[in-house]
């Protein structure tokens, strides 16, 4: 396959398109695949998500009002209901002239939408329970296909050269401990290397000498990868932060990715352990920082083609092979060309 998909159908799966906090009286537009949707609240408060396309004439619904729990198209004044049904100003309601209505649930702070009739035991698990505690969840845009965001998170041996943070430096790169295993439904990814010395991690306790721990894994009912990062010490005891953070790759079109991306932490050390949550604000900022380094860079880098020929891959590509091929047969449904 050469050309880019069109990630048509993707919303058979559930897909976090925005903080719940987000949606107020007036609808908001998101994108998930190929398409549009308006997202807006009924009367008495519950979600809803219309194809963001008035039946008549086609204008945006997202650019209309919410009368009476029915969002106004801001053309003619078509008003649809949470299921779709149509009404206009002149003729009352009409039949054959619905809008796709979306399934729409809230959960952990965040709204998430799929085809009508998509069961809620098939949404993905996204793990806070003791010892993690959520640290927040946050939204960044990629200005990057999909393909090319996945294959950036399924290595970190661009660490050097696009984080400061976390990581190690670019001298320790031979010095990397790599293990990857591929399985039907997901890829299993392990690094080891020397921390980098920096104060963001002086902070959490973790000095130099230390082991940087990542462990992932990448699963596409919808794409999304599961990071949890720890520490080694320079004594050999592991460091008591562990940060995990939960990362849904979410394609608006084909040329553009949202991140939507849910954190957690849990601290073993007393001190430490009782003013997280205090240091949630600290928490997320380093994560933020670092996924927005990948964000930063990811232009320089958007028009890689889908095809991996001519490339010259390494020992660090193997997931990202797999994950190409996880990608067509899972989500996007079909067998590798």
């Amino acid at each position: 396959m050469h050309e880019l998909p069109s990630y048509d159908g993707v919303t058979r799966f559930w897909h976090p398109v925005l903080a719940s906090s987000a949606l107020g009286e007036s609808p908001v537009r998101v994108t998930v695949g190929p398409r549009d949707y308006a997202l807006f609240r009924s009367e008495n408060g519950a979600p809803a998500a219309l194809l963001d396309r008035c039946a008549h004439r086609f204008a945006p619904l997202s650019k209309g009002q919410v009368v009476r729990g029915r969002i106004e198209c801001p053309y003619h004044g078509w008003s649809y209901a949470p299921d779709g049904s149509t009404r206009t100003p002149a003729r009352g309601s009409l039949t054959n002239c619905n809008v796709l209505s979306m399934r729409v649930i809230e959960r952990h702070g965040y709204l998430w939408i799929a085809d009508a009739g998509t069961d809620e035991s098939s949404m993905p698990e996204v793990r806070f329970g003791a010892p993690f505690e959520f640290m927040g969840a946050f939204s960044t845009l990629f200005e990057a296909p999909l393909h090319v965001c996945l294959d950036n998170f399924s290595e970190d041996e661009h660490t050097p050269w696009v984080h400061t943070r976390l990581g190690w430096d670019a001298r320790d790169a031979g010095s990397v401990r790599f293990e990857a295993s591929n399985f039907a439904d997901r890829t299993e990814v392990s690094y080891r290397a020397p921390q980098r010395d920096n104060l963001a991690m002086r902070v959490f306790g973790i000095s130099k000498g230390a082991l940087f721990c990542n462990d992932w894994v990448t699963r596409f009912d919808p794409v999304r990868t599961d990071y949890t990062i720890t520490h080694e010490l320079a004594d050999g005891r592991p460091s008591s932060l562990t940060l995990r953070a939960v990362i849904f790759m979410v394609p608006e079109g084909a040329r553009r990715t949202r991140f939507q991306v849910f954190v957690s932490a849990s601290d073993r050390h007393p001190l430490r352990a009782l003013a997280l949550p205090a240091m949630k604000p600290l928490v997320l900022a380093l994560v933020r920082r670092e996924i927005e380094d990948d964000a930063r860079f990811i232009g320089t880098v958007a028009a890689t083609p889908w095809s991996f020929d001519g490339m010259r891959l390494g020992r660090f590509d193997k997931p990202l092979v797999h994950n190409r091929t996880l990608l067509e047969r899972i989500y996007l449904a079909r067998e590798s060309a």
